[in-house]
């Protein structure tokens, strides 16, 4: 898309707001920090995450756009992930658990808010059992298109904004796949079953947020 005059103010406003965001997440025990660009974002991963290190990816469509799990094997790293689609139903099985016991668990967040909180959605419950608690090191990257003004709207985002996508993408026959936004549906392929929110940092691990001024994800 050609540049406008009124991108400079945008990316501002994104500055502003993030840094908001990033004092307010610090202030719950989050290490947090704001980054104009994917390209950043990938930097501050990589500055984080050591050479030879293994790394659980769960389901993040942003961890993919920043083209983190290429990167991070050409430094040697071990990525651990289940998206494989040659993966046989035991296979799978297994790399969800060896996701979780990685030395690093590196994820999105469907929603965060203006006050320092990360909300997110999951079918399974591998994802947020990750977030919520490990011996790992864990790394959350989010765009500003992720943030919410309070924990009521991003629900209403995990559920109307991240979900339908999600289902589409993964080719999930829901009731949100066919209209577009959350039916509270009781379908047995429902895709939101378990509900994480992260009031602040949990004990015993390092938690890092790098929040960047880009869309990223759903």
């Amino acid at each position: 898309m050609t540049a406008t005059p009124f991108d400079e103010a945008r990316r501002k406003h994104r500055q502003i707001l993030g840094e908001a965001v990033v004092k307010n997440l610090s202030s719950r025990g989050f290490e947090a920090l704001y980054v104009p660009t994917a390209e950043e974002a990938l930097r501050e991963v990589l500055r984080i995450i050591p050479e030879g290190a293994s790394v659980g990816i769960p389901g993040s469509v942003t961890i993919r756009e920043i083209g983190a799990p290429e990167k991070l094997r050409e430094r040697g790293c071990t990525v651990l992930h289940h998206w494989d689609p040659g993966l046989t139903p035991e296979e799978r099985t297994q790399a969800l658990q060896d996701e979780l016991l990685a030395e690093y668990y590196l994820t999105g967040s469907n929603a965060v808010t203006r006050d320092g909180m990360l909300v997110n959605i999951d079918g399974n419950g591998n994802r947020v059992s990750g977030m919520a608690w490990g011996k790992n090191t864990l790394i959350f990257v989010a765009g500003m298109n992720k943030v919410t003004a309070t924990v009521d709207e991003a629900i209403s985002r995990v559920r109307n904004t991240a979900t339908p996508p999600n289902a589409l993408r993964l080719h999930i026959d829901t009731p949100c796949a066919k209209t577009g936004y959350c039916m509270d549906c009781s379908s047995d392929a429902r895709v939101c079953k378990a509900l994480l929110i992260l009031e602040g940092a949990t004990g015993g691990r390092k938690t890092h947020v790098i929040l960047v001024g880009e869309d990223l994800g759903f």
